[in-house]
């Protein structure tokens, strides 16, 4: 499956983005999708996560309450919608899946087999 983020850009602590992972390639469904960021100087780390039905999420807990993470497998889409953002949550966010159950974690990074190109979010102060 091919992978591919969008929606990252500038704003303003406080405020909202929300960022699109578009995939193509194989049936989306049996994919589930997670959602990692890498700040610079620091290593990747697991922001959310969700199954392939949707029926299972995970959040990081630096981003719980504030981040939602959403599916639709009828467009073949993944989303994070970002509220109440922080400048600490500057980073480049990239989308990856994996073919069966999901998994999560900052050490699960490698079972994600598929990944999108990254999309950098930068929150000023």
């Amino acid at each position: 499956v091919q992978l591919q983020a969008s929606g990252g850009g500038l704003v303003q602590a406080g405020g909202s983005l929300r960022l699109s992972c578009a995939a193509s390639g194989r049936t989306f469904s049996s994919f589930a999708v997670a959602w990692f960021r890498q700040a610079p100087g620091k290593e990747r780390e697991f922001v959310a996560a969700i199954s392939g039905s949707g029926g299972s999420i995970y959040y990081a807990d630096s981003v719980k309450g504030r981040l939602t993470i959403s599916r639709d497998n009828r467009k073949n889409t993944g989303n994070l919608q970002m509220n109440s953002l922080k400048p600490e949550d500057t980073a480049v966010y990239y989308c990856a899946a994996r073919e069966g159950a999901v998994i999560r974690g900052d050490a699960v990074s490698p079972f994600y087999d598929y990944w999108g190109q990254g999309t950098l979010v930068t929150v000023s102060s």
